[in-house]
């Protein structure tokens, strides 16, 4: 009997617990876990020195994983079809397996990818794994994707789900094939990684997960817009690298007291997936164009993005994700609120922004959250503005987050921490006064979105 070889290329699905690509190559015989440092992606503002930093940990421990079951991660530098292709030839693998991707990038990739396994006579899969549900798994009855959420929500919740595949109990690899090495951070990307942010890898999510699982879904849908209690559950750069899988933490947590809320977040995130495979075009284009003539002013923005704003939800927001590379999505919503639509400021150098910093960034979250705050997306209530201050008052009712983040403000007390430029004294803090003044900014914003 011939031993078949196959080559399951990685990508942003790092983990060896229900990846149906490295279960499907694992099934001929012999196996060649392959991941490709793309060298266009290292050239690009796309290899952000949080994602770079967590990618690697996750890479040493995928290759754990998979030396447990036998079987070892083979690295690459260059481009990854051609690199998988070569690869194959080396070994004579009869197939390559890929877990299909969403961005404009990633299909363009898998698209070069099944053309040169044809050229070469090796077969090619795409399979899920990314998403819960794939893009165009489901559609209405007119168009080729959901514009609105509750009626994606409703088609997503009745469709039968994949079954879950198991992690490979034996993995052989062909012997003569170079193995490669992972490099240090600094060979790859310039920068160093914010210092709070979170350890990469399949083995620290599955422990975060059953952390999560036990002691914080439950209370999820009435603390998750808790700013200081930190009610979410922070698995989402997990998410992102795939280091868990989407489904099975969709299955896990609807199985669970109080999981239904936190299914509908993970439930959002394939809605912005099967926007953008509908429209590739998402992260620079508006989806919805509103006729907007943005501000271009560098000095609102960059006081936005130092958080110097002078509203201290917003700019606590901000040094927190320059401190950790993350940001909670209450958070995220009044800082992407402030600068779109009190500063009415471009959405697109804001996403930027989140995309440099963001160990969880991914591109169909940003772009399709960014745009709906900005109005210019799926937000069915395109010209709502958040009160900066009322949202402090409601979800950070005591100051903690704020004090947490900006410590030139640890002194004040009461009330004084959602407006301190009322305060007595406020010109000995160490704090901006307002850019702008909110209630005449909203005002002038939706006059602008009347006109």
């Amino acid at each position: 009997m011939q031993i078949e070889t196959a080559v399951v290329l990685f990508n942003r699905d790092l983990r060896v617990r229900d990846n149906p690509a490295l279960a499907a190559a694992a099934r001929g015989g012999r196996t060649v876990p392959l991941f490709v440092f793309d060298e266009r992606l290292l050239g690009s503002r796309f290899a952000a020195p949080n994602r770079v930093a967590f990618m690697l940990e996750a890479l040493r421990d995928l290759d754990e994983e998979l030396r447990r079951a036998g079987g070892r991660l083979f690295l690459r530098r260059g481009d990854p079809v051609r690199e998988a292709v070569v690869a194959a030839k080396e070994c004579g693998a009869s197939a390559i397996h890929v877990s299909a991707d969403w961005s404009a990038y990633g299909r363009a990739r898998e698209e070069r990818l099944a053309r040169a396994c044809g050229e070469e006579r090796i077969g090619f899969t795409a399979h899920p794994g990314v998403t819960v549900v794939p893009p165009g798994a489901v559609t209405p009855g007119a168009g080729d994707h959901f514009k609105v959420f509750s009626p994606y929500h409703r088609a997503w919740s009745r469709l039968p789900w994949r079954e879950e595949v198991g992690i490979p109990h034996e993995l052989s690899a062909p012997s003569g094939l170079r193995a490669g090495r992972i490099p240090a951070l600094d060979s790859l990307v310039g920068g160093r990684p914010s210092p709070g942010r979170l350890p990469g890898g399949e083995s620290e999510g599955r422990r975060r997960l059953r952390a999560w699982l036990r002691d914080g879904l439950g209370a999820y849908e009435d603390r998750h817009d808790d700013l200081p209690g930190d009610g979410t559950s922070r698995l989402s750069a997990y998410i992102r690298w795939g280091c868990l899988s989407p489904l099975e933490l969709a299955r896990e947590a609807g199985e669970r007291r109080g999981g239904a809320a936190f299914v509908r977040q993970l439930c959002w995130r394939d809605f912005h997936h099967q926007v953008l495979a509908a429209t590739p075009s998402l992260p620079r284009r508006d989806y919805r164009p509103r006729r907007d003539r943005w501000s271009r002013s560098q000095r609102l923005f960059e006081a936005w993005r130092e958080g110097r704003t002078g509203y201290p939800l917003v700019d606590a927001a901000m040094r927190q994700l320059a401190a950790e590379g993350f940001m909670h999505n209450r958070a995220r919503m009044i800082a992407a609120s402030f600068l779109c639509k009190d500063l009415y400021v471009d959405w697109r150098p804001g996403a930027w922004h989140f995309w440099d910093l963001l160990t969880d960034g991914e591109i169909a979250n940003n772009a399709g959250n960014w745009q709906w705050v900005a109005g210019t997306g799926n937000d069915t209530r395109p010209n709502r503005v958040l009160n900066p201050v009322r949202q402090a008052q409601r979800f950070d009712p005591e100051g903690r987050y704020v004090r947490r983040y900006l410590p030139e403000l640890e002194s004040v007390r009461g009330k004084a921490i959602f407006e301190p430029w009322r305060m007595e004294g406020f010109e000995r803090l160490d704090y901006p006064l307002p850019l702008v003044d909110h209630a005449e900014a909203a005002a002038a914003f939706q006059a602008r979105r009347q006109n």
